[in-house]
């Protein structure tokens, strides 16, 4: 589902203007035991932790136009150096039904031999490098059965200082903004904890959003980091030959 229409759903309609000043409310700690962990140290495990040429979240498994985008998914575009994650997008000849493909970069827990999943309680936190190319989707989020889906972040450099943080279980959204902390080519750490009765959300370690509906006591899904391209409905599509880039330096769960 859009965001957008998202944010219409909770706000009947009403135009949503985001918060000037985030709360700045300190997170718990410490944040819980370290149960998994994908530190970027070493190559991808590919089939055995990750998978990147499918998720059960795109309608053709290795695209997806009906969100407005122009991924088409190649685990070739993620690669590691110096422990970190690079997802690089590039044009593909292909062409979709809402404009011409990009090969990009996803890592799915789903379909692998580990199938991970994080559960109700749990707190994932990743160290990412904002990306400056128009058109760049990246985003860490859930997906299991078709939906579980809680978006920890999106972001759009058409928005340079503005987050969208997301729960598709109990709807509910806001857009964060922060100049100093969010921006293109910026490292920010970014935490979600799947409450049962309230998501919470941390950037760089303050708490700046808590949503008050929570996943319930029984939900668990599979991890997708990812770098989407955006086919120009709601933001920007790429403007250029590519390519376009997005870091990751760490990705970890606590229970």
């Amino acid at each position: 589902m859009k965001f957008s229409a998202l944010l219409d759903m909770f706000t009947g309609g009403d135009k949503f203007t985001p918060p000037r000043t985030p709360p700045r409310t300190p997170p718990r700690t410490p944040p819980g035991s370290l149960i998994w962990a994908e530190e970027f140290d070493a190559p991808i495990a590919w089939g055995a932790r990750w998978v990147g040429d499918r998720t059960s979240a795109f309608r053709y498994c290795d695209h997806n136009p009906d969100d407005n985008k122009l991924d088409w998914l190649d685990p070739g575009c993620v690669t590691v150096s110096d422990g970190a994650a690079t997802f690089t997008a590039t044009p593909d000849g292909r062409t979709l039904e809402n404009g011409q493909a990009w090969r990009t970069g996803l890592l799915t827990t789903e379909y692998s031999d580990e199938a991970f999943r994080v559960r109700t309680g749990d707190l994932v936190e990743t160290r990412v490098r904002l990306p400056s190319g128009m058109g760049a989707w990246p985003a860490l989020w859930t997906w299991k059965d078709g939906e579980n889906e809680v978006d920890s972040f999106e972001y759009h450099p058409d928005n340079p200082h503005l987050l969208e943080l997301s729960n598709h279980v109990n709807r509910a959204a806001t857009y964060f903004t922060d100049a100093d902390a969010v921006a293109p080519g910026r490292w920010v750490t970014i935490g979600t904890r799947y409450g049962a009765r309230c998501v919470e959300w941390f950037v760089n370690g303050e708490r700046v959003f808590a949503d008050g509906t929570g996943v319930g006591h029984h939900w668990s899904a599979y991890l997708i980091l990812n770098l989407s391209l955006s086919a120009g409905e709601h933001h920007p599509a790429p403007c250029g030959p590519g390519p376009i880039t997005f870091d990751v330096d760490h990705l970890r769960v606590y229970r």
